[in-house]
């Protein structure tokens, strides 16, 4: 495993779980670490050796989305999931521990928007 990869999962991880509400576990396979707030997934870390990303929503427009992909070749469609509102970020040139910050948080944005008041987490 590299270095770079372990930090970038690292940095998700410790973002996502500064998020109120957020909860995490391995529903759907044991290497797959997913983070949900009032269940609902914003945040995939893959605990595989070989494959060190991590997948995120992306806002709805797909020119932001497209912008990412352009500016990193380690931004990716989402892995997973549906690959016009995801992205998956590897280690690479660009990937910074701000932008991981940044997308781990405008997931969880984008995952609390889609609640219910009632069900939406006291604001950070």
């Amino acid at each position: 495993m590299s270095a770079a990869g372990d930090r970038l999962q690292d940095t998700a991880r410790q973002a996502a779980l500064a998020l109120p509400g957020t909860d995490h576990g391995y529903p759907f396979t044991q290497h797959l670490d997913v983070y949900k707030v009032a269940g609902k997934v914003f945040l995939i870390v893959s605990d595989d050796p070989d494959e060190q990303i991590i997948t995120v929503k992306c806002e709805p427009e797909p020119e932001r989305a497209r912008a990412h992909l352009h500016r990193h070749a380690s931004i990716t469609p989402g892995r997973y999931l549906d690959k016009r509102h995801w992205i998956s970020l590897g280690p690479g040139p660009g990937i910074t521990k701000r932008l991981v910050t940044d997308v781990v948080e405008d997931s969880y944005d984008l995952a609390v928007e889609r609640l219910p008041r009632r069900d939406r987490p006291r604001t950070r």
